[in-house]
């Protein structure tokens, strides 16, 4: 089977990287390497730089993914300009030599965003592909949260962009991306409800739904002792103000049998240890290796999800279902369709609606293992690396026949992505 030549784009990508969209390009890159193809990833070392992050220390790259990390001497200004161009003008000479000498097969944009744009989505004469990670598509701030204060339901998005202290888009308003997408072969969304999103906002390109995956996990290691002493739920995630967390802290004043441990950090940290002040139970652990993240999943009673935005997915979730986990999410956003699909937890809105979740999961051991169990099980069934990879190489054959290349069409269907070069 051919070994097809595959470029992603992608701003942000490990180490230079802050979440979860990074993490989920960089675990397709090395599952389609695993699989036999030559994968190359073009990401802007300079937004992470720009944005806060912190040089990375010297990293041994095993996994076999070709790196090219962009970064110029403008630095900031670099960024600036592709974000108020929708173009690439310090880098675009840089890539499109890289499109161009690579003859790739597929050429596949993840959150272009800073990496150089709406304006190289019509690059190169292999497959073309977008993956809406965030819905910068049709949101200049990305998350569709109004004002930085509220859920979005209609465009004020000058205004919106200033009150997040971010420069007006004016190509935004020139079609630019509609243009630039048309020359798309293929645009995935995340879920049903980002792919709704997308239309309701304007979006007039079809889009289809492939979700995130995750390789499976040994679970021989399920009976360890517990990282913590006590009865707990869990919370994973960055420490931002769109993530909900403040508003679980007054369910925890109110329920005295669990603790809340809470893993990650970001630039909301300090205000949530003020508003947490005062409550012994709520427990803030910082950043976590992977193995004692899985411990800290498998000995949590559930995983707590309380996301005020507009999410596109929701990793998290699914980390939580790998290890049977069950979850008590925010009934807003994708998490509706994953819980439900799972049936691996409940939906929340109120704060007595939490704390009886809370109260079902630990005071009934049948009901949690039962979620436990279906969360496992759906996992497998639509979440673990081999399903997922099989759904995208179908999509991606589909529309290769649409775009009439029979060879990447043939191999596709040929298992590429489930098998890969080597079968």
């Amino acid at each position: 089977m051919k070994s097809l030549r595959i470029l992603m784009f992608s701003t942000f990508y490990p180490p230079y990287s802050f979440g979860g969209d990074a993490v989920g390009v960089h675990r397709m890159a090395c599952a389609l390497v695993a699989r036999g193809h030559d994968v190359t990833v073009v990401h802007d070392e300079d937004a992470f730089l720009s944005l806060g992050g912190a040089e990375p220390g010297k990293t041994t790259n095993n996994d076999g993914v070709k790196t090219i990390g962009l970064r110029s001497r403008f630095g900031m200004v670099s960024n600036l300009l592709t974000q108020q161009t929708g173009r690439p003008v310090v880098h675009g000479a840089q890539i499109r030599r890289i499109v161009t000498d690579g003859r790739y097969d597929i050429i596949w944009h993840n959150n272009a965003s800073l990496v150089g744009g709406p304006g190289i989505l019509g690059l190169g004469d292999g497959l073309r592909i977008y993956e809406a990670h965030e819905h910068w598509l049709v949101c200049p701030t990305h998350v569709l949260w109004r004002y930085n204060k509220e859920l979005c339901d209609s465009r004020e998005c000058i205004r919106c962009v200033l009150n997040h202290r971010r420069p007006p888009q004016l190509w935004r308003y020139t079609g630019l991306i509609g243009r630039m997408l048309d020359q798309v072969d293929l645009v995935i969304a995340k879920s049903e409800f980002s792919r709704e999103k997308h239309r309701e906002f304007g979006l007039r390109q079809n889009m289809e739904t492939l979700p995130y995956f995750l390789p499976d996990i040994d679970l021989g290691q399920a009976e360890q002792p517990s990282p913590h002493n006590r009865p707990y739920f869990l919370f994973v995630g960055r420490l931002e103000k769109i993530k909900g967390l403040q508003d679980v802290f007054p369910a925890f004043d109110k329920y005295p049998d669990a603790d809340l441990l809470i893993l990650g950090d970001g630039d909301y940290s300090d205000q949530l240890k003020k508003l947490a002040a005062g409550n012994e139970r709520i427990k803030f652990l910082g950043r976590k290796t992977l193995d004692e993240l899985n411990a800290y999943y498998r000995g949590a009673l559930g995983l707590i999800v309380p996301s005020v935005c507009y999410e596109t997915f929701g990793i998290i979730l699914i980390e939580a279902f790998r290890l049977g986990t069950p979850v008590i999410a925010r009934r807003l956003g994708p998490f509706p369709e994953i819980v439900e699909k799972a049936n691996g937890g409940v939906l929340f809105e109120t704060e007595p609606e939490l704390i009886n979740a809370m109260t079902a999961l630990q005071s009934d051991p049948a009901l949690r293992k039962v979620q436990a169990n279906a969360a496992r099980a759906a996992f497998l069934d639509h979440w673990h690396e081999t399903p997922v990879l099989t759904a995208f190489g179908a999509a991606f054959a589909r529309a290769a026949h649409q775009k009439g290349d029979t060879q990447l069409a043939r191999a596709l269907d040929g298992g590429a992505f489930e098998n890969g070069a080597g079968a």
